[in-house]
Formats: C-alpha cells, structure tokens, sequence
C-alpha cells in the first residue's frame, strides 16, 4: 500500500497559519465591528469625492470665520423675490423682471460665493444700493466684510447698537478654503434648483397676487 507523502514543516506551519486566521474570522463573527471597520487609508485608496447636493442661500453665522471666492466671476448681481418670513430668495428670470418691477418683495442683490472653516460652501446674498445710490449701514458693512473675505479669514457680527456689522480678522495664519472645482454656474444650478422665478403664473407670483 503507497502511503501518502508527509507535508514539510513549511507546509505543515502554513497550514497551521490559515487554520488559525481562518479559526479568528470565525471566532469574530461575520458582522464583527473589528472585522469590518475600514482602515485609515482606504478613502484614498479608492478616491472618493464628496458630492456637491446642497449649496446654502443665507448669511454668514455671527461664529464663523469665513472666505469669500477671491474670483470675482463667483459672484452675480441680479433681481430676486424675497420672502422674509418663509427665509426664502427667488432668481427671477430676466425675461420677467420688468414685469415685477412694482412688486414690494422684489430687489437687487449681490450674491458672493462664500465657505467657512468646516468646508460648508454658501451663498452670501447682500442689498445692492437702490436706484438712488443709497444704502444702509447694514449692506454697506456687510459689503466691505465680503471685500475683506475676499483677501483673509473675517468673522462678521451684528451690533445692534451700531446698526451694522463688525469685522474680526483672524490673526492666525489659517489654511485657504478648499474651494470645490465647480463652475459658478453649477453653484448657482444647486443652490436655486427649485427657487427660480421664471413665468409670471409661478406659484409664488399668484400667492403674492391671492390667486392661491
């Protein structure tokens, strides 16, 4: 009778390796939070890069320290229908814009394109001076703020007492903003998908006139 050959002691140290690997996994369970867990590098490895979903129409919060896009072709001044108390800004297309031109909550504004420490892209909506070429003192500040955001880190704040923005100008010498490589006009796609005026039947026109 031929008896079978005997392993190595390379063979027989493998085997015991992956008997004890294999012994491990088991002993981890399939959904063990130590088998399973990424490790540090892995995001790179693959190259993911975050998505672009949400761009902000708002102020900037009285905490942060922010930047505005040095590229003066990331800014647009344009018409636009506000609603105060629903916090909401319409584009309006050009098309109607002499149509609404007696409309109350319509305006002028200059929208800069903005980002703060935590990489939270947004749009800075600031009033434009009126037809008279005045402005209050609440624009006016918030206008040279965006100017020097457009330089360095600010922290802009409201002073009431004032009645207009301070500016706080960091002294530390932080990193530039990680700026996303999206055209302007994708920015503004994003930030007013469902907020563009471009008919006069629209919504929030016959809202405005009590038709709905």
């Amino acid at each position: 009778m031929n008896s079978l050959p005997e392993r190595s002691e390379n063979e027989q140290a493998a085997g015991a390796s992956q008997s004890d690997s294999e012994a491990h996994d088991e002993s981890l369970g399939r959904f063990s939070p130590e088998r399973l867990r990424l490790n540090q590098d892995f995001l790179s490895q693959v190259g993911v890069k975050k998505a672009l979903l949400t761009v902000p129409v708002r102020k900037p919060a009285k905490e942060w320290f922010i930047r505005v896009h040095p590229n003066e072709t990331y800014r647009l001044q344009t018409a636009v229908l506000e609603l105060k108390e629903e916090r909401e800004i319409y584009i309006i297309d050009p098309n109607i814009w002499s149509e609404l031109q007696t409309e109350s909550t319509v305006g002028t504004r200059v929208f800069f394109t903005a980002m703060n420490r935590q990489n939270m892209l947004f749009l800075w909506p600031i009033r434009l001076p009126g037809v008279d070429g005045r402005i209050d003192e609440w624009n006016r500040s918030a206008m040279e703020a965006a100017t020097m955001a457009a330089e360095g880190w600010v922290r802009v704040a409201s002073n009431m007492s004032l009645g207009a923005y301070e500016v706080y100008q960091a002294t530390a010498n932080l990193p530039d903003a990680e700026w996303p490589e999206l055209p302007f006009e994708e920015i503004l796609r994003i930030a007013f998908k469902d907020r563009m005026i471009d008919d006069l039947d629209h919504p929030v026109l016959q809202k405005l006139r009590g038709e709905a």
